[in-house]
């Protein structure tokens, strides 16, 4: 699946003149938690979302007035200056984030995945030829997820297979098992091996659950033993 397949097309989005009470009202009425921001020419000019109103001063969430010393040690004119306006601006154009990471309409769910993870995004706006054609965000993610049918088990595997298919999920994984180390009788898989950590444990047992096939999945991993220091 690609952006266009899951994204949402009615997009929201505000104006850069647009006041901060009228793109509050926005959140509120549609049930969302940011939108595009957009000119005069349907050109994508930032992002808004609910953190930029988190602190402002009309219903008392502004940070308020420091000591100087206070101010003095913690942050610098720049950054006094950007809270000030991001608590007492009037305009969308004053708190939004106008550094816009935006799609192509025929990108992979994989690589959209991986970028809102790499920049910690909630939404990113698909574009088409330049124009904003829709929205992605982390839900339209999560329901292309709930949308996959999972794999039916046929019921016909035999062990040897099983055990392959195991070892091939594995394969390449600087945490997966050596070959001897896994064993399966009756569709129930044996996993031996030191490994050394919680985490190793749990994606070897995950690679194994994960075999249409495997009944059950018996753990025989154990961590190295550490020697006491003298």
């Amino acid at each position: 699946m690609r952006a266009l397949d899951i994204m949402t097309s009615s997009v929201v989005t505000a104006t850069p003149d647009m006041t901060i009470h009228d793109a509050a009202k926005l959140f509120v009425d549609h049930h969302i938690s940011g939108m595009p921001v957009v000119d005069a020419n349907g050109q994508v000019v930032g992002i808004v979302s609910q953190g930029d109103l988190l602190h402002r001063v009309e219903n008392g969430t502004g940070h308020g007035k420091h000591r100087w010393w206070l101010e003095l040690l913690s942050s610098s004119p720049r950054e006094q200056a950007a809270r000030y306006v991001k608590e007492h601006g009037h305009f969308v154009r004053d708190v939004m984030c106008d550094n816009v990471i935006s799609i192509p309409d025929d990108m992979p769910l994989q690589q959209i995945a991986d970028l809102m993870e790499r920049r910690h995004l909630k939404r990113v706006p698909v574009l088409k030829d330049g124009r904003l054609v829709g929205i992605v965000s982390r839900s339209n993610l999560i329901r292309a997820l709930a949308s996959v049918e999972p794999i039916i088990d046929s019921g016909l595997h035999d062990d040897a297979s099983l055990r392959d298919a195991i070892l091939h999920e594995m394969q390449g994984q600087r945490w997966g098992l050596a070959k001897q180390g896994v064993v399966v009788q009756d569709g129930v898989a044996h996993l031996w091996g030191v490994i050394e950590s919680e985490e190793e444990m749990r994606a070897i047992r995950v690679a194994a659950e994960g075999v249409p096939g495997i009944r059950r999945v018996e753990s025989h991993m154990v961590a190295p033993s550490v020697l006491p220091t003298m």
